[in-house]
């Protein structure tokens, strides 16, 4: 009996160790990782909306900048961007 118990007393100690060990690190994971991310998202969703505005003023004009441009991509980053796009008209058929 005496046997049992103390397998019971060692299996709960184990059982809790690996609960605290697996708790700090899900913490340390989201502490690092996750934190600023979603910090920003959330900043991102909390716009109000002159800054709203702002913001879609800014891509207007960059987008009408890039447009006035005679090249927007460079050789390198069009060839990329053909074969990519070539890849995936591929797949989708």
């Amino acid at each position: 009996m005496m046997k049992s118990e103390s397998n019971l007393k060692i299996f709960f100690i184990k059982l809790v160790a690996i609960t605290f060990a697996f708790i700090i690190i899900i913490n340390v994971f989201y502490n690092i990782f996750l934190a600023d991310k979603l910090e920003i998202l959330n900043k991102i969703s909390n716009l109000d909306k002159s800054t709203a505005e702002v913001l879609k003023d800014k891509i207007r004009s960059e987008l009408k900048s890039g447009i006035e441009k005679d090249k927007i991509l460079s050789d390198e980053d069009a060839v990329l961007i053909k074969k990519f796009i070539e890849k995936i008209s591929s797949e989708l058929k």
